[in-house]
C-alpha cells in the first residue's frame, strides 16, 4: 500500500447495528497495519472526519451500517457515485449537518474547508438487522465484524490498487444498484449508491 489511507469507523452506537463501523474500527486498532494507514472511530462526528481528510489522504475507507435490502450481516464493498468537487470559489450554498456521515455530506464539509478529496473512496458496509434505540449489535451483525475486518485489511494491503486498476474506462458501464460483482463472495456487492441510516436518537 502506497500513500496515506484513512479507515473511518462511523455510526451511532446508541442505534443498535448502526454501531457496526465503530466496532470494526475498534478491532482494527489492535491489528498490524501497513505504514500510512490510520484507523479512527468517528462515531457521528462528520466535521471531525472532514477535518482529518483535509490533512491529505490518498484514499479513504468508510466502515458503516449500510441498508441495501439483503440479509442482516451481509457485507458490501461499495464505491459510491459522488458529485464532482466544485470549482474553487464556487458558491454552492450547502446546508450541511455536522453529524452527517454520508459520503456526499462529508465531502461537502471537506470542500468548505478547502481540502483536496481523496483519490479513492470505498465503503465497507454491513446490512443492519435493527437500528432502533439500543446498545450493542445484533447477532448476525456481530458475526460479520471479523469478515469486515478481513475485507478492510485486504483493501489496505493491495485491494485498493487492484480496484482502481479495474475501474471501467469512459464508455463502459458499471454494475448497477444491487448487482453482484463478478467473482465476488456471496453477500459482497459493488454498487453506485449509498444507503442512509439515521444518526440521531428520536
Amino acid at each position: 500500500m502506497t500513500g496515506r489511507t484513512l479507515v473511518a469507523g462511523v455510526g451511532n452506537i446508541f442505534l443498535g447495528d448502526d454501531g457496526f463501523g465503530v466496532e470494526v474500527a475498534r478491532q482494527l486498532a489492535g491489528t498490524d497495519l501497513p505504514d500510512g494507514v490510520t484507523v479512527t472511530d468517528y462515531g457521528i462526528r462528520g466535521m471531525h472526519l472532514a477535518y482529518d481528510l483535509a490533512s491529505g489522504f490518498d484514499a479513504a475507507i468508510l466502515v458503516d451500517a449500510t441498508p441495501r435490502g439483503g440479509a442482516p450481516g451481509t457485507i458490501y464493498v461499495i464505491e459510491p457515485g459522488l458529485a464532482p468537487q466544485p470549482a474553487a470559489g464556487a458558491d454552492t450554498h450547502p446546508l450541511l449537518d455536522a453529524h452527517g456521515m454520508q459520503p456526499d455530506v462529508v465531502l461537502g464539509m471537506l470542500d468548505l474547508l478547502g481540502g483536496a478529496r481523496p483519490g479513492q473512496i470505498v465503503i465497507v458496509g454491513c446490512e443492519p438487522g435493527s437500528v432502533e434505540e439500543s446498545m450493542g449489535l445484533s447477532d448476525p451483525v456481530t458475526a460479520s465484524v471479523p469478515e469486515a475486518v478481513r475485507v478492510v485489511l485486504e483493501l489496505v494491503t493491495g485491494g485498493l490498487e487492484a480496484r482502481a486498476e479495474q475501474r471501467p474506462t469512459a464508455g463502459h458501464g458499471t454494475h448497477g444498484h444491487g448487482a453482484a460483482e463478478p467473482g465476488a463472495r456471496r453477500g459482497r456487492f459493488m454498487t453506485k449508491g449509498w444507503g442512509h441510516v439515521p444518526r440521531h436518537s428520536r
